[in-house]
């Protein structure tokens, strides 16, 4: 039966984050008087989220078990001719499990804040900007017309700014706010262009509008040229999910931006900003169905994201870094799934990805508060017996990243490989390539990581930094991190552990329990068109699933779980059993170390090529264009003209009366004498009087 929803107590899910993002961002800080102490600022943060969460759960349960649906305007801002720029919620399944994903880790992720922040000055203004945070990313999902995505997509990036740049007194955070917001520029202006196309020829900016004249724009060719106008637009389009999502050559932001606290690590690249693009592109089915180029290149461009991003986490010693690579790999597999047409199976690795790569993310930071706040991988070992909670869910986590089968992402990765092995698409085998190397390469930097970390020898009495000040150098907590060198590991305190177990347990049993009706029943019916004539790749996964626990005994019997295998214990024997190996390997291929320890060197050809050529095209325009041309020619040249002309006529004007009766004699002469020079000259030229 289906029901509708009520649209006074959906527009409290955005707004309730927002209400305490408001009141700790301005009562709570030096800007509105310090009216608000960190006690009650933090708890109007989480009760916001909470009922946040509770009317979103709710929400998912009406639209999954009773089969509700929204679509409706909330309030209509302008009306200009026929387009109509409007505010207004479309929940389905799709937006119903995104709510529900954004808000719990959100949820888990303010807890979590109570106890990593709590020696930072700035402990009421990051409370109110992840809540705003989390206002935006809802706002993005629940949208229903392109407007209000284009907000929420705005808003998204802006607080992103503020968060990685937190600790604005941090050289290297100022930089990596400023690189991740030009980054997205980048990305944004082909998102733009791709909603001012469609409100051009479309002439509207609702979705459901847009959908319904597909089929019109897909007969249309990009003015001037031959290009069909269906393919222009989801280029554009996805170059705004290249950017929000960090694919290749768009990817550079988010490593850098792990400068910002770990907490925030977690909200960006779990649940909220890199998972727009993926949840947009999804959103947008009908129109990326009807172009085989758009496709193509989202396959392409996620499995260079998920192989060659996974080789850079490899090399990482950064215990945050290799996680935020990690998020970068997984990241390309959900835009291959994409380009596979399988978008169900995109969002159900978001879904399953957002829960374990949150727990490894929160768990990382417990390991730096236990060590003392240092992040560096080779200065810790044995950590398992001084932090038991932290390990045990980090390990459930790391499990559950290189698809363990019964684990949730071995349900949604396992169907991606299977989704790009059944897809027609061009690249199609390039991808199914790269997804399978990357399962080894997945399961060889997770444990390498985690044995390093966790179990070895105790190594962090021996840290050469240790003396000195390496929270500068790394998370900014006030405390000596010198410290690390005296004092063994701890575990950390409840309000950081809690959330590590309340997301341990779905990033076990979620994708056990969601496969079925996600990705073979009903739950997306009417949120994700799939032309299966041209792409099968879903309906093939349809006829061979056969329950989920079958799907896991057979997944041991296949070759990414092998793959994965192999990895672990690649990971175990040279980091565990024999740990001269990596340095002898690395000796071995310097050049190929190099090249990944420069990120492929588009860092330095982002700042030597891009960034220098701009600021000399910047220059040239500037001194030559505005100071020489406008300046100096036209506007500075034109006065000096008008004062030398001017100056001749002072010269001509001498008020003596014979003076202008002789220039009437010499200007008469002229016109008596122009038209016999000018039959002369002609003559000799040649030509007739």
């Amino acid at each position: 039966m289906s029901t509708t929803l009520n649209a006074s107590t959906l527009l409290a899910v955005p707004l309730a984050p927002l209400a305490g993002a408001l009141l700790a961002g301005v009562l709570g800080t030096t800007f509105g008087g310090n009216w608000f102490g960190r006690r009650l600022s933090h708890t109007l943060c989480i009760l916001g989220v909470f009922v946040a969460f509770v009317i979103s759960a709710m929400t998912l349960k009406s639209v999954a078990i009773d089969g509700a649906r929204f679509n409706e305007t909330i309030y209509e801002w302008m009306t200009i001719g026929a387009l109509k720029m409007e505010v207004g919620f479309l929940v389905d399944g799709l937006t119903a499990m995104m709510m529900c994903v954004v808000t719990f880790v959100s949820l888990m992720v303010h807890i979590y804040t109570i106890g990593y922040m709590e020696e930072d000055e700035g402990y009421n203004r990051f409370f109110s900007y992840i809540s705003l945070f989390t206002f935006a990313m809802l706002m993005l999902v629940m949208s229903n017309n392109f407007l209000q995505l284009f907000f929420g997509w705005e808003a998204v990036g802006l607080v992103s700014y503020l968060l990685i740049g937190f600790w604005y007194n941090k050289p290297t955070a100022i930089f990596a706010n400023m690189k991740a917001f030009l980054v997205n520029r980048v990305g944004d202006f082909g998102f733009i262009l791709g909603i001012g196309l469609i409100v051009a020829f479309a002439g509207t900016l609702s979705y459901t509008e847009t959908f319904t004249k597909a089929g019109e724009l897909a007969k249309m060719t990009f003015p001037g040229t031959s290009w069909m106008l269906i393919t222009v637009i989801c280029i554009g389009l996805f170059v705004g999910a290249m950017g929000k999502s960090a694919q290749f050559p768009l990817h550079v932001w988010l490593p850098d931006s792990m400068e910002g606290p770990t907490p925030i690590s977690a909200l960006i690249h779990a649940a909220t900003m890199v998972t727009a693009g993926i949840f947009m592109v999804t959103r947008m089915s009908p129109l990326f169905e009807l172009s085989e180029t758009a496709l193509s290149m989202m396959i392409i461009i996620g499995a260079i994201t998920a192989l060659f991003m996974g080789f850079l986490g490899i090399i990482q010693n950064d215990i945050k870094r290799v996680v935020a690579y990690s998020t970068l790999s997984q990241l390309g597999y959900m835009t291959v799934a994409l380009g596979a047409s399988a978008y169900s199976v995109a969002v159900f690795h978001l879904m399953t990805h957002a829960f374990f790569k949150a727990l490894l993310f929160l768990a990382a930071g417990s390991v730096i508060m236990g060590m003392h706040h240092n992040q560096d991988i080779r200065w810790m070992g044995g950590v398992r017996k001084y932090m038991p909670i932290t390990w045990i869910t980090s390990l459930l986590g790391s499990l559950a990243l290189i698809g363990t089968p019964l684990f949730a992402g071995f349900y949604s990765k396992d169907s991606i490989i299977e989704a790009v092995h059944f897809s027609k698409v061009y690249g199609s085998g390039f991808a199914y390539f790269a997804v399978m190397a990357g399962v080894f390469v997945t399961a060889f930097y997770s444990f390498r990581m985690y044995f390093l970390v966790f179990h070895g020898k105790e190594r962090f009495d021996q840290n050469p930094d240790a003396h000195h000040d390496a929270h500068d150098a790394h998370d900014d907590h006030h405390g000596d991190a010198h410290h690390g060198a005296h004092h063994e590991p701890h575990e950390s305190p409840w309000v950081v552990t809690a959330p590590l177990l309340l997301l341990a347990f779905p990033s076990v049993v979620i994708g056990f329990l969601a496969i079925g009706p996600m990705l073979y029943g009903d739950f997306f019916k009417d949120a994700i068109f799939i032309d299966a004539v041209k792409h099968p790749a879903m309906a093939k996964l349809a006829e061979e699933f056969h329950g989920p626990v079958r799907m896991a005994l057979h997944g041991l019997m296949t070759l990414p779980f092998w793959l994965a295998v192999a990895g672990v214990v690649t990971a175990w024997y040279m980091y565990l059993i024999n740990p001269a190996l990596p340095a002898a390997i690395k000796a071995r291929v310097m050049p190929l170390y190099t090249l990944l320890e420069n990120k492929y060197y588009l860092d330095w050809f982002n700042e030597n090529v891009l960034a220098r050529g701009a600021r000399l095209l910047g220059m040239g325009l500037w001194k030559g264009g505005d100071e020489r041309i406008i300046d100096g020619g036209l506007v500075n040249g034109s006065a000096r003209g008008v004062g030398w002309i001017s100056g001749v006529v002072r010269w001509m004007q001498t008020g003596y009366i014979y003076h202008y009766a002789f220039a009437m004699i010499i200007g008469v002469f002229v016109l008596m004498t122009w038209f016999v020079w000018r039959d002369t000259f002609l003559r000799l030229l040649g030509f007739a009087a």
